[in-house]
């Protein structure tokens, strides 16, 4: 007689959710549980090394990961598609229809059942209601729109190339705006001057980092609000030596096809704006199931990061909100608490599948680090290991800002297979074009 098995659905494929799947796949395999992984991207790559996708100083395809082979691996399911609603009444969730690149129906809207779901979908881009930003702003929330930055990126270079060849003379430059003055922006805008550099040892001889002008902007009254102060001013000095332009206690008030413009009235030209100014949860979240959510469609949890409505849905990530008793502020929307509230999450399951109390989540928070591409990386470590905070800059903070990927590696991945990864990936810098130009 075939018995009925445990389903625990999990939606979203990211940092937290991917390496939910492999912990629950390893623990409990096909006998008496069955564990779905559903994601409307065939493969995953870890959000924090977009930036890089989008310059091309990383080729995404060495780095992703596709899921049915990691779910053949780790004893799960992975399901293509994308969430729609969720029938709590009868614990199904409801996928969208799945379309071709010519908008025809692949495969019809749909039902998986679950006995316990797990929502971990991550997070967009916050516009805030800004005029013009979805229609003139690339964003960085997903391989394909980092592919898109670098295509759009790569065309504007080779335009003022060929315009400098016709004539050396000519006041040619590509002008990026990025919105935005946290980890993300900060990153970018270094990485950019990395990938000018490199340009012209690819076919593009007359173009460099002096062609390139990049303005960040943010609305606060310093960048990096995470790092101490003086790391903040280091960082600030950094993207300055290198040519960016840093606006500060700027807020923008509205996009146009000319550029970004100000709460000064100033217009910031540009041929290519970025946003990057803050995260929410996707907008088909917002009140799905019934499910309590912020006004940032954000999934609110309980302190065993169950929903405060259904005590069988979980959510994790940057697409949950929790803020632990008596803290003034929510658990950050950071890989490191991803991380570990996939953990916690793992060992919920089990023990509310077994019938005992569960654990409570507490969020440890290791400190913040930033990369300027090749030229630097500034950060603050904190906890029990260093026993307090410490701020770290220069080869230090590079080591240990490269540490975290390859924990990352681990974590999904295991020790053997990890390990490997590290070291094909050392391998691939020195064999590997140093940028992805298709």
């Amino acid at each position: 007689m075939n018995v009925r098995k445990t389903q625990i659905v999990i939606v979203g494929g990211g940092a937290a959710g991917l390496e939910l799947a492999r912990r629950l796949g390893a623990r409990h395999g096909r006998k008496r549980h069955d564990i779905i992984l559903v994601d409307k991207h065939p493969t995953h790559i870890w959000k924090p090394l977009l930036h890089e996708v989008a310059t091309g100083a990383l080729d995404a395809n060495l780095d992703e990961v596709g899921y049915r082979g990691h779910a053949r691996r780790w004893g799960y399911r992975y399901f293509f598609g994308a969430l729609e609603d969720i029938d709590r009444a009868a614990r199904k969730i409801v996928i969208a229809p799945l379309l071709d690149d010519r908008g025809e129906e692949l495969i019809g809207r749909h039902l998986i059942r679950y006995d316990y779901l797990v929502i971990a979908v991550g997070s967009v881009t916050n516009d805030f209601g800004v005029t013009g930003v979805r229609d003139h702003c690339l964003f960085l929330d997903d391989r394909d729109q980092a592919d898109r930055f670098r295509s759009r990126l790569l065309n504007h270079c080779l335009r003022v190339s060929r315009a400098m060849s016709a004539d050396p003379s000519a006041d040619a430059h590509v002008r990026v705006a990025i919105v935005g003055g946290g980890a993300t922006g900060v990153e970018l805008s270094a990485e950019l001057y990395n990938a000018a550099a490199e340009l012209r040892h690819y076919g593009l001889e007359v173009f460099d980092e002096s062609r390139l002008q990049v303005t960040l902007i943010e609305a606060g009254p310093r960048i990096l609000p995470a790092l101490p102060e003086a790391l903040a001013d280091a960082a600030h000095a950094e993207l300055e030596a290198l040519g960016v332009t840093v606006r500060a206690a700027t807020p923008v008030v509205a996009v146009t096809d000319k550029g970004i413009r100000t709460g000064a009235g100033d217009l910031i030209e540009d041929e290519l704006s970025v946003w990057a100014a803050g995260v929410k949860g996707p907008s088909f979240l917002a009140d799905i199931g019934g499910l309590e959510t912020n006004r940032a469609d954000q999934i609110v949890v309980g302190p065993t990061l169950q929903s405060t409505v259904d005590e069988r849905i979980f959510a994790i990530g940057d697409c949950c909100f929790f803020r632990p008793a008596g803290a003034e502020r929510p658990v950050p929307p950071r890989a490191q608490a991803a991380h570990q509230m996939a953990s916690v999450v793992a060992a919920n399951l089990g023990r509310l599948m077994d019938g005992r109390p569960l654990k409570a989540f507490v969020y440890r928070d290791h400190g913040s680090l930033v990369s300027l591409s090749r030229f630097s990386s500034v950060g603050s470590l904190m906890g029990g290991l260093i026993g307090g905070r410490l701020a770290i800059e220069g080869h230090l903070a590079k080591f240990v800002y490269a540490s975290l990927y390859r924990k990352h590696l681990m974590t999904i991945h295991g020790w053997i297979k990890g390990a490997a990864l590290i070291v094909l990936g050392h391998v691939n810098t020195i064999v590997r074009p140093r940028l992805k130009l298709h």
